[in-house]
């Protein structure tokens, strides 16, 4: 059984059709961690894994599946195989990424991650990578994107740097409208601010002169400096609340949130509907998460939130979200009655048992 407070790690699926860029786009990644540890999976397939050879000289805990589709499996048995021993404390990872094969079935690897009996993961969302240059094509040859698209969380709108203005308008149209609720952000070279996928990490014990050199630390300085032209592909609001949140209503928040808002992260502070804990929140696409974690001692009892979006419009969501504050506490039984939507959404501990 996990600790009642133990971190969990999220597992990003990386999917999208051979030649779409996403090992660019992993590698990318790999070296503008933000300081995150990485276990990567690669859901090769074929006998001869060059995409897993690839990002093998990026990353030193690569597991390769090998032989063969992953959703192909009759079970999440394997899968939860190679998680167990990517989330082992020793490893130390802050996130876990899946490249799926170019012939996978992305809702089938989310399936399989829901489903999964290890206690320590999350979900972290499903990107689809699309070739915005062979989108056309791509959808003849493959009309099942459209159905990868209708599932996916985020979709990256890559290789736009080799589309005409207006043809890239009428493809980013089509993909918004196959997409549904999802956040389609435009890249080249599979270049995305690494923060729509991995919070910033900050390690104490990597602040001294011995420590390893990162990835980062061994760029050239221009292409560390690269959040000039990364983060205009998204938005980003925050939220801050000194008094508690009315359960009800924020959950009648969450459960309308527009299309387009990929993920939500931070702490709601619920007042008497449960003084002894903050709650962690986890949203990301249609996945839905809380976690309370007791209040330390001293600490300032409030709300902190960090909304993520691509064609958000962030003043009606602030103003949304300040219609959830709550001074006037309800009686204590109705409150006790409005955290229970809140609780539908808290991993209970019999979950955790193996």
């Amino acid at each position: 059984m996990t600790p009642p407070h133990a971190p969990q790690i999220p597992v990003v699926v990386l999917a999208g059709f051979l030649g779409s860029g996403k090992t660019t786009l992993l590698n990318h990644l790999l070296r503008n961690r933000a300081g995150n540890r990485v276990g990567v999976i690669v859901n090769d397939f074929g006998s001869i894994e060059i995409d897993a050879m690839t990002v093998a000289g990026q990353v030193g805990s690569t597991v390769s599946l090998g032989n063969g589709c992953l959703c192909c499996a009759v079970d999440a048995s394997e899968l939860d195989t190679y998680l167990e021993t990517l989330t082992r404390p020793s490893a130390r990872l802050d996130v876990i990424v899946i490249e799926a094969s170019g012939l996978a079935e992305p809702q089938e690897l989310v399936r399989m991650l829901l489903a999964s009996d290890n206690p320590h993961i999350r979900y972290g969302g499903l990107v689809e990578v699309v070739d915005a240059a062979e989108f056309p094509a791509t959808r003849k040859r493959h009309p099942e994107i459209d159905r990868h698209l209708a599932v996916a969380d985020l979709i990256v709108l890559n290789k736009t740097d080799r589309v005409a203005e207006a043809d890239l308008r009428g493809v980013r149209e089509a993909v918004a409208g196959a997409g549904g609720r999802a956040a389609v952000i435009t890249a080249a070279y599979g270049r995305i601010d690494p923060e729509l996928l991995f919070d910033p990490v900050l390690r104490p014990d990597e602040d001294d002169l011995d420590r390893q050199l990162s990835f980062e630390d061994l760029l050239p300085e221009e292409d560390r400096t690269h959040e000039a032209h990364l983060h205009t592909a998204y938005e980003s609001v925050s939220f801050t609340a000194h008094v508690p949140l009315g359960p009800r209503r924020f959950m009648d928040f969450l459960d309308s949130r527009p299309a387009g808002l990929y993920r939500i992260k931070g702490f709601a502070d619920f007042g008497e509907g449960d003084r002894g804990n903050r709650y962690a929140l986890h949203a990301v696409g249609r996945f839905l998460r809380f976690v309370p974690q007791p209040w330390s001692r001293g600490e300032e009892r409030l709300t902190q939130l960090v909304l993520i979006g691509s064609g958000i419009d962030a003043g009606a969501l602030l103003k949304e979200l300040e219609e959830c504050r709550d001074p006037q506490q309800d009686a204590t039984d109705e409150l006790e009655r409005s955290m229970w939507g809140v609780l539908r959404y808290v991993r209970q501990p019999d979950d955790d048992e193996a």
